[in-house]
């Protein structure tokens, strides 16, 4: 078996080696092994009882003895196939948990760019039908050497038999066997090309549902179905040729055993007639040469299964090859924070969205206190959302540095890194788990029931939360969800609850009315009295109470200070303000 993946990549798992797998439970496989062999010996000795049979009845002699052992053979034979395939099959269950799991884990530690640019529909379908064609691989691992060991043993009591059949039977399987071998090259580099469509189509699919609000809204299911439909039709083409391939090996395979039956037949009748072989031989040999032909069968078949195994392996290879988020700092200690530096210090940082052309953030520096509220305003597109994420380490600068709490973000390990600082995105993203799970998410203990009363008291969710079904041990996310305002709040408490000394805010109250917009200034009162708090605002009403502003345009900070400098020295900052105060309500 082909199995030699190539090298792999600083900070991936290790890739999957099918041996490795397949020897994970070494005693299971040595059961379903012998059981197999077992089965296999089996079916070698009826032929030989029909032989015995023949003969005795030639001879007038007793049936009983030779009728009791071959049904005994053959009930022996079928119990120990079906333990075998049980075994087998439960084998590889287990190799498509392990793999399932060690994927999702990866997937999981993938950097955001990776992951984004890849597709979540992508990334399942690793998951999903190739982990099913591994599944196949321990069956066909163990049916391979299986149906090898039974051609050969065949064979050989077919040589014993008569030598003149064998050589014609084998003559005429390996014509059979060369269509084969043609057949599967192809069918390899087929399978991956419909794994690969699979995953475009369940990517597009998952895009889709993910923003069927905005579809209906706009009345685009046309526009979409279009689009799905075309890689529908790749997968139908893709699927097709595939289909051709494979129906091409049964119809191989069955002319080619009618070519080795027929020559069979006319050496056997011509060697009958000439007196160099007896009837009972003859029909012994008939029955191994109809044993020989699954067994070339299952070689075939089960070597273009195989083939779509290794193709899904490789696949899964491609995706474990990929290096995580972590770092060689990551192997290091976490340091001590600063005391007396500040939470967040950027230094000459650029960045450049991986295939864009125009830098994101050129060249900006700036720092916020160890405590306190600091506001970065700017209009669309001036590079805010991406200073945060460059501070939690989401995506890492082009250039320049970046330090948290006096130390290089560098010399922080990720986890220790994100331990010290609480992010709440604009989506208010929570996981599909219950309210309570959601509200703890990086803590390293259980918050008790009265801290959890506190925060949620503090954002106003106490009511929405008690209305839930079962309260905070409600599952979100599916049947039981929240509204966007509710899960804004959510993602408050969530940052309250936490422990980090830097919380960062991308736009906070954006779906807040005015008195949640009140409980928002409070809690954040509450947050920057001990930490520092980092918020993207658009709302002049949270850049008023910031103790320090910075004024962000085109990817460059234009002005930073407290609210009443930068209305007297920034003219950015006037306008921005300006637009703001005539804006509609």
């Amino acid at each position: 078996m082909a199995d030699q993946p190539p090298p792999t990549a600083p900070g991936a798992p290790g890739a999957i080696r099918l041996r490795d797998e397949l020897a994970a439970d070494p005693l299971r496989l040595a059961a379903a092994l012998v059981l197999a062999l077992a089965a296999t010996a089996a079916a070698l000795a009826l032929p030989l009882l029909v032989r015995e049979i023949v003969t005795d009845f030639a001879a007038h002699r007793p049936l009983t003895p030779d009728v009791l052992l071959m049904c005994a053979a053959a009930v022996g034979g079928a119990l120990a196939q079906a333990l075998s395939g049980f075994l087998l099959a439960r084998l590889g269950e287990q190799l498509a948990y392990r793999l399932r799991t060690r994927i999702m884990e990866h997937a999981l530690h993938l950097p955001l760019t990776v992951v984004r640019a890849r597709g979540t529909g992508e990334l399942a379908a690793r998951i999903t039908s190739d982990a099913l064609l591994l599944r196949q691989v321990v069956e066909v691992a163990a049916q391979l050497p299986l149906a090898v060991l039974t051609v050969a043993a065949t064979l050989g009591v077919m040589v014993w038999i008569d030598w003149v059949l064998t050589v014609v039977t084998v003559l005429s399987l390996a014509v059979l066997a060369v269509l084969v071998l043609l057949i599967l090259r192809r069918m390899r580099t087929n399978v991956a090309g419909q794994q690969d469509a699979v995953g475009r189509i369940a990517q597009r699919f998952t895009a889709d549902l993910e923003a069927l609000t905005t579809v209906k809204a706009w009345r685009a299911e046309p526009f979409a179905a279009r689009a799905l439909a075309a890689d529908a039709e790749q997968l139908r083409t893709v699927s097709l040729e595939g289909a051709r391939l494979t129906a091409l090996v049964p119809a191989v395979l069955a002319l080619g055993n009618q070519f080795a039956m027929i020559a069979v037949i006319l050496t056997g009748g011509a060697r009958l007639a000439a007196g160099d072989l007896d009837v009972a031989a003859f029909a012994a040999f008939l029955l191994y040469l109809l044993q020989t032909i699954p067994s070339v069968s299952t070689l075939a078949t089960g070597s273009g299964r195989l083939q779509a195994g290794l193709a899904a392996r490789d696949r899964c290879n491609e995706l474990l090859e990929l290096p995580g988020e972590a770092g060689p700092e990551d192997e290091r200690p976490a340091p001590t924070p600063l005391r007396d530096a500040p939470a967040v210090i950027f230094r000459s940082v650029s960045y450049t969205h991986a295939g864009a052309r125009r830098a994101a953030l050129r060249d900006i520096s700036f720092s916020t206190a160890r405590t306190g509220l600091t506001a970065v305003v700017g209009p669309s597109g001036a590079g805010k959302s991406t200073a945060l994420a460059l501070i939690d380490r989401f995506v890492r600068p082009s250039s320049g540095s970046i330090s948290v709490l006096g130390h290089d973000s560098r010399h922080w390990p990720l986890d220790a890194l994100r331990a010290r600082v609480a992010y709440v995105d604009q989506a208010f993203t929570l996981l599909e788990a219950t309210a309570r799970e959601n509200l703890q998410l990086g803590r390293a203990d259980q918050a008790g029931e009265e801290e959890l009363a506190a925060a949620l008291d503090a954002v106003g969710l106490t009511e929405d939360i008690a209305r839930l079904p079962q309260g905070l041990d409600t599952p979100l996310g599916r049947e039981t969800d929240l509204s966007g305002g509710q899960r804004q709040r959510m993602a408050l408490a969530r940052a309250l609850l936490s422990d980090a000394d830097i919380v960062l805010l991308d736009e906070p109250t954006s779906q807040l009315d005015g008195i949640n917009e009140q409980r928002f200034r409070s809690v954040v009162a509450g947050l920057s009295a001990s930490r520092a708090v980092i918020v993207v605002a658009h709302r002049l009403s949270t850049v008023q109470h910031a103790e320090h502003v910075i004024m962000m345009r085109d990817g460059t900070v234009v002005d930073a200070a407290d609210h009443r400098t930068l209305l007297q020295r920034c003219p950015p900052y006037r306008e921005l303000v300006a637009a703001q105060a005539t804006a509609p309500g």
